[in-house]
């Protein structure tokens, strides 16, 4: 059973809560512009995700109604995941922050790289 929250407190809350963690986001950017995969096709296209978070991951987009999961009646039993058109809108939204992280990775990295060895 998902989780339902009571409130929100402002715009920000609500996205934060759909994307919140490590791979949500990666998911919404394999599924973009219409494309739909099967779960080891968007495995495959997330690296380091284990079986039981992508899953877990894709219970919790789908819950939203940001992904869609169509299953079809045949053996083997064949399941696909798109984007809906609010997941479709968030992916947009989520745009400039990749542009943002491929404009900025080199500095986060360097700072990381710092306060590392500082601590070391």
């Amino acid at each position: 059973m998902p989780k339902v929250r009571g409130t929100y407190t402002c715009g920000l809350d609500v996205a934060v809560d759909v994307v919140g963690g490590k791979w949500k986001p990666m998911i919404l950017w394999a599924l973009h512009e219409g494309v739909t995969l099967r779960f080891g096709e968007l495995r495959r296209h997330i690296a380091g995700v284990s079986e039981k978070v992508l899953t877990q991951q894709l219970r919790e987009l789908v819950s939203d109604g940001i992904v869609h999961r169509e299953v079809y009646p045949e053996v083997p039993p064949k399941v696909e995941y798109s984007l809906t058109d609010l997941g479709e809108s968030l992916n947009t939204a989520l745009v400039p922050l990749g542009l943002w992280g491929d404009q900025h990775m080199h500095q986060v990295i360097a700072h990381k790289t710092a306060a590392a060895e500082s601590v070391a």
